[in-house]
């Protein structure tokens, strides 16, 4: 009975030991992934601003919207697991500046995917037999104002550029604090919102979206700087 007992202990600890190993690989392999979403994240966001089809309501049929805003919610899915990549590899040192950081910049990210997921879904259903309606949004994007009155759905879609600014600021800083990543890149990362905010309020709306370009090259320097890091080889546990 008793070397029974002994072989079952010796199988659950070989187990839970296999158990550990793999979980202790896979985690840095789902680090390094979230690196590279970062770095899809920040190309669609950096290469769509030159070319995004005018906030009028003549643009919402057209195949270039429906395809442009179909990756601004492609981005937004990749934006939020790089985003959540770059935390978990530093959340020890980032600290509540880091935290806030993160969960702003996943606000932004979460609310900015539903907003562009009902442009190319429901908006250019919409035009022909609510006009009106798909005005006023394109001009709530574009800050010409519409018709009519959008309620709730105009309040939260001003409160995300406060989310991005503020998520930029925190989150930037708190990486170039960490020293693990890319500094030069927490840096620019940090700069990107103050600096969209200056060019939104002086530059004319098709040039303004040129504001965003910092940042997604920040994004797709940290993804690089989170892929290729090296990282301290696991240990293999010593079993029986």
């Amino acid at each position: 009975m008793n070397i029974s007992k002994e072989v079952k202990l010796v199988n659950t600890n070989r187990q839970a030991a296999i158990k550990e190993s793999k979980m202790k690989i896979t985690t840095p392999n789902l680090i390094r992934a979230a690196g590279l979403s970062a770095v899809v994240a920040g190309t669609i966001f950096s290469v769509i601003q030159p070319i995004h089809p005018p906030d009028v309501i003549a643009s919402v049929t057209t195949s270039a919207f429906i395809i442009i805003t179909s990756f601004k919610t492609v981005m937004c899915l990749f934006g939020i697991f790089g985003i959540a990549g770059l935390y978990a590899r530093q959340v020890k040192e980032t600290g509540w500046l880091g935290l806030a950081g993160y969960l702003l910049l996943t606000i932004f990210y979460a609310v900015q995917m539903c907003y562009a997921f009902a442009e190319p879904t429901l908006l250019p259903l919409l035009a022909p037999v609510a006009p009106t309606f798909v005005e006023s949004v394109m001009g709530m994007a574009s800050g010409a104002g519409g018709a009519m009155n959008l309620g709730a759905f105009a309040v939260i879609y001003n409160i995300i550029p406060l989310l991005y600014l503020l998520g930029l600021l925190m989150f930037g800083i708190a990486i170039f604090r960490a020293r693990i990543l890319s500094r030069w890149a927490a840096v620019l990362l940090a700069a990107s919102g103050p600096l969209a905010g200056i060019m939104v309020a002086l530059l004319p709306h098709q040039l303004e979206r040129f504001a965003a370009v910092p940042m997604g090259i920040a994004l797709i320097w940290l993804g690089f700087s989170l892929f290729f890091e090296r990282q301290a080889p696991v240990s293999e546990p010593v079993l029986g």
